[in-house]
């Protein structure tokens, strides 16, 4: 990997088999992601960039190609080292939230610590987190006490906790109203400039991606606009 890159993908291609037929997800897609960057990747349902997160995340594995995510090959990791890279190197927020309903926030932002191997009080930069997030106040409150904007920043409190150095989201505030919406992406806008976060975001929607410093556009498992 390039000196200063998150995340890149070389040639990646992924082929889905229904039945007897090969669905190609992917077609040989590039993609170099710098360190510190917040970059947004749009397309409609089917291009690709859903896929195109999995496998970054660790999630799923490629047909072919390469892909490298904070210096780590993610061929030679066995299952185990892609599990440690989700517990550790990359934070995943998704659309829905995945709150556990009778933890407080507090305890379920504690789980993903806990799972890393990490006890004991927040640390001083991750208390700053919680402020920035806005939830430092609502840490005791169980999610059904929690709004739908307060769930989606406890789920990504939860998710930059162990100080991953990459953070993928992927629609996360398609479950949100306009409101919430955007202060949830002033959130991930001000993680990205004021902790250094890089972030990596999927979305269909380009107020969404507005945020981002820069927009990859995918369709057809390519990508058709480099930004």
């Amino acid at each position: 990997m390039s000196s200063g890159l998150a995340i890149e993908t070389q040639d990646l291609r992924k082929t889905y088999r229904v039945g007897k037929v090969e669905v190609p997800a992917l077609r040989g897609v590039d993609l170099q992601v710098r360190t510190g960057d917040f970059l947004a990747i749009v397309g409609p349902s089917g291009s690709g960039k859903s896929t195109l997160f999995h496998i970054i995340g660790g999630l799923t594995p490629p047909t072919s190609g390469r892909v490298r995510v904070a210096d780590l090959d993610l061929a030679s990791l066995t299952d185990a080292g892609r599990t440690n890279l989700r517990k550790k190197t990359v934070g995943f927020v998704f659309q829905k939230f995945n709150l556990l309903p009778n933890l407080t926030a507090r305890d379920n932002i504690a789980v993903a610590r806990y799972i890393a191997g990490a006890n004991g009080p927040f640390d001083r930069d991750f208390v700053e987190a919680l402020r920035l997030l806005g939830i430092d106040q609502r840490l005791d409150h169980k999610p059904n006490a929690l709004s739908g904007g307060e769930q989606q920043r406890v789920a990504i409190a939860r998710a930059i906790v162990n100080h991953p150095a990459i953070l993928l989201a992927d629609e996360p505030t398609g479950n949100l109203d306009t409101e919430n919406s955007k202060a949830v992406l002033d959130i991930l806008r001000d993680l990205n400039q004021r902790l250094g976060q890089t972030i990596l975001m999927i979305t269909h929607n380009p107020e969404a991606a507005a945020f981002a410093h820069r927009t990859i556009r995918m369709r057809d498992g390519r990508i058709v606009d480099a930004g």
